[in-house]
């Protein structure tokens, strides 16, 4: 796990030699999210975001897209954000549904979803703050499938999430969406890493 903060355009890897290395690239960051994700409910999912996850996602998009040197500059824009700066968490967290059907139905009783998300550390509750590249919920209600999240933390509350014996729990509470789950150890044990 790396404490690094930002993506430069320093770290970003010809895309040549990305491609040749890209297998054991995707073998290593699955190894790092296995323990960087946490179901809530039956169909949503946090994937929690570090340095190491969204610099895989800038190669990853600079692969398969290949925009060359002019689409560098946006991806680091785009990710650079979801970065952890150490006094936050911050997560991608998506609606898993695969029936399309069930999926809009759901999607559209969910409108406002990102501003039901907590956290609660012991007996604090941290209120998520969606990230604002973007509206998700549509004037029709419908929301997104994908929502990005920061979890900032004071002080206090780095401590009481690095102790174990105090509880983490991640909850919704919308009228159609009122689910919440204990964070695992493994998933703890990797988030800590996230914080200074």
């Amino acid at each position: 796990m790396s404490a690094k903060r930002e993506i430069t355009r320093d770290d970003i890897l010809p895309m040549d030699q990305y491609a040749a290395e890209r297998a054991a690239r995707r073998k290593q960051i699955s190894a790092v999210k296995k323990n960087r994700r946490a179901p809530v409910g039956p169909d949503a999912t946090f994937y929690f975001e570090n340095y190491d996850t969204m610099w895989y996602q800038i190669h990853e998009m600079l692969h398969v897209e290949k925009g060359g040197e002019e689409q560098i500059a946006d991806e680091l824009e785009a990710y650079n954000p979801l970065i952890p700066n150490g006094k936050e968490l911050v997560a991608t967290m998506m609606f898993e549904i695969d029936d399309p059907d069930r999926r809009d139905r759901v999607l559209h009783q969910l409108g406002g979803v990102e501003n039901t998300i907590t956290l609660t550390i012991g007996d604090d509750v941290v209120q998520a703050v969606p990230e604002n590249d973007v509206e998700r919920t549509k004037p029709d209600g419908k929301t997104s499938s994908i929502h990005f999240l920061h979890f900032p933390l004071s002080a206090s509350q780095v401590d009481s999430f690095k102790n174990k014996a105090v509880k983490a729990v991640l909850g919704f509470s919308h009228n159609h969406y009122a689910h919440m789950a204990v964070i695992s150890d493994a998933v703890r044990n990797s988030l800590i890493d996230d914080l200074d």
